[in-house]
């Protein structure tokens, strides 16, 4: 082995050693279960969502144990911060009605699509992929939920 190439080898793995020092948060915040169970899936539904959605939008993330190992753990933390940012069921009770419609809307939209859950979601969690019976299940439920969502204007 050359010297370049261990120098590089030895930098590299120096490298991977000091980022483990800079962690994300990984964190899932108190649940407030009247907000949650505001959102009110069907019980032919629910096992989707949460195989498939709950890791990412909502407060019961299931952290896995390369969430601990850097760089994998910034990208996962961005990932799960993101998805509450956009959605979070854990806090569907405090949405107005209008972004409740919308986001059910979303919701059917992104599984027709294939948008959710993402590719790079289901390289490691294959259990989440959705076949055609979940997502017109999910849609057919989004539809239902969006006709009697108490809607209100926004401010």
């Amino acid at each position: 082995m050359s010297v370049l190439v261990r120098r590089v080898a030895l930098g590299a793995i120096g490298l991977a050693v000091v980022i483990q020092v800079f962690r994300p948060s990984r964190t899932n915040p108190p649940i407030d279960v009247q907000q949650a169970a505001a959102l009110n899936v069907d019980a032919d539904v629910q096992p989707a969502i949460d195989r498939s959605c709950n890791d990412c939008h909502s407060g019961r993330t299931v952290w896995p144990w390369y969430s601990e190992v850097a760089p994998i753990s910034w990208l996962v933390a961005s990932d799960v911060n993101g998805g509450r940012r956009h959605m979070n069921v854990s806090e569907w009770g405090m949405y107005p009605g209008y972004k409740r419609e919308d986001l059910l809307n979303q919701i059917c939209e992104a599984v027709t699509k294939r948008d959710m859950p993402p590719w790079t979601y289901l390289l490691v969690h294959q259990d989440a992929q959705l076949n055609d019976s979940d997502r017109e299940a999910i849609c057919r439920w989004t539809k239902a939920a969006v006709a009697v969502q108490p809607l209100a204007t926004p401010n």
